[in-house]
């Protein structure tokens, strides 16, 4: 454990006291706002001296709340979103004891104003402390490399040498290589050691024995080395135990998405579709009538589609093209069209494996290159999520030319609903190789969970406004 993480996560208690104080003090002068504006008399009057013992008994219960919600651990840089979740989560169960104990003890204070007040405005102080703090943190971690892990990469393949990419271009994750070796050998890894110091070592290689696997996770035992393996995708597996007629026996899961899993995300598309297509609405009326101004021909482009369990089925998208270089067989220049797109394809397509995406598209209109660049003409597909013909989260659906293309393995993205946004879209939107993609929507299909779907829906919303590869 370095000493700056320690230092970070040590400062952070008193620094949440004092604003919490701080919240608390400033609920107590602004109470006599609701008054105010409604021209009421104030009918109370509570004494500043009496209520500040009372924040100061109750502030040391935020701080153990917090550390129970697990706002203390140790760890080099942290989420803003997820951290800012989990003080609004412990702030509103101190809020509830509160609560609690206003009604078994009424001589404290009745104001309803005070408590939700100063409810808010701990979580609003406590998150905007916690931010200037962990961006103080990173900073001093990506340029003097205060609090930066030493660490070891163990193998030479692919998977390895993408960790040593993400670890150089990303600074602010709190790591620096200082070596990497394909030799398993305890001598090895002893010298570099002495010679450079080790925090990690991170294994990569499934051509690894048991025997040298345990020596190795012995030695940094031994030495207070953080040990972590890169697992193969049988290691990554969800798996329950069972027995046999007496022998124990694992199942590998391929999904969490089975049984209640599955009426649980149907719900959650079908309330969220509901809300969206209502919330939208204005929108999509607007983008349909400039589509019919600009280019004469059906507002609503209907691509054909491969599903769940290969179902076919009509992907709704505002027309971003113009009409006679739409690929349907309503176009009576199909055959042209078709033509005209796969050499498009051969000369710009940005994207590697089965599906294609090609780089200044000349086949857009000026407001079609527009609603493309943000997704708007992706809004119809809510109709789809609320049909059952898609999900808000998932693999996006890909073309039968495409799906013909695809390896075997790669059928797994067929074996649940395909999405509007999902993991490989707030990872990189239409700028990912399609192996990435790949990789990303299986982990989403073997770790789902309906917090995933909110959180995915939720980041999609900020990777909107980045710009695309092909539409530069």
């Amino acid at each position: 454990m370095k000493r700056s993480e320690l230092f970070f996560s040590a400062i952070q208690i008193p620094v949440d006291l004092i604003m919490i104080i701080l919240a608390a003090i400033s609920a107590f002068f602004i109470r006599n706002i609701p008054q105010i504006l409604t021209l009421k008399p104030i009918l109370y009057s509570f004494p500043f001296l009496a209520y500040i013992k009372i924040v100061l008994i109750v502030a040391p219960v935020f701080v153990l709340v917090y550390a129970l919600e697990g706002l203390y651990k140790i760890r080099s840089t942290r989420k803003f979103w997820q951290e800012t979740f989990n003080v609004f989560v412990a702030t509103s169960v101190v809020l509830v004891i509160i609560i609690i104990a206003i009604f078994l003890q009424r001589d404290w204070f009745s104001s309803r104003f005070i408590i939700l007040a100063g409810w808010a405005l701990v979580v609003v102080y406590v998150s905007i402390a916690r931010f200037v703090l962990n961006e103080i943190q990173k900073f001093l971690l990506a340029r003097k490399g205060l609090g930066a892990h030493r660490v070891l990469l163990l193998g030479d393949n692919d998977q390895i040498n993408d960790v040593r990419r993400i670890i150089k271009r990303n600074p602010v994750l709190g790591y620096k290589i200082i070596d990497q070796t394909n030799s398993f050998s305890l001598r090895t890894i002893k010298e570099i050691n002495e010679q450079k110091g080790i925090d990690e070592i991170i294994l990569c290689d499934p051509t690894i024995t048991d025997t040298e696997q345990a020596k190795i996770i012995d030695y940094c035992a031994i030495n207070n080395i953080n040990f972590k393996y890169i697992p193969t995708s049988l290691q990554s597996s969800h798996v329950t135990m069972g027995m046999l007629n007496g022998i124990p026996i694992i199942e590998v899961k391929h999904t969490p998405l089975d049984g209640w899993g599955r009426i649980l995300k149907r719900i959650f598309d079908i309330i969220g579709s509901s809300i969206l297509i209502v919330v939208s609405s204005p929108i999509m009326l607007l983008v349909a009538i400039i589509v019919k101004i600009q280019d004469n021909g059906p507002i609503v482009y209907k691509n054909e589609r491969v599903g769940d369990n290969d179902r076919r089925f009509f992907v709704y998208k505002f027309r971003y093209m113009r009409w006679k270089y739409c690929i349907t067989k309503e176009n009576p220049d199909f055959e042209e069209a078709l033509r005209y797109e796969k050499n498009l394809i051969k000369e710009k397509s940005l994207r590697e494996g089965p599906v294609y995406k090609i780089k200044n598209d000349p086949r857009k209109t000026a407001f079609g290159s527009f609603i493309e660049k943000y997704s708007i003409d992706e809004l119809p597909q809510f109709f789809n999520v609320f049909k059952g013909e898609m999900s808000l989260v998932g693999p996006r659906p890909h073309q039968e030319r495409e799906v013909e293309k695809y390896k075997e393995y790669h059928r797994r993205l067929l074996t649940i609903k395909p999405g509007v946004t999902g993991l490989a879209q707030i990872s990189g939107r239409s700028d990912l190789d399609f192996e990435d993609e790949y990789k990303l929507d299986v982990f989403y299909i073997e770790n789902w969970s309906l917090w995933m779907d909110i959180s995915i829906c939720l980041k999609t919303l900020g990777v909107l406004f980045r710009r695309r590869k092909n539409n530069r």
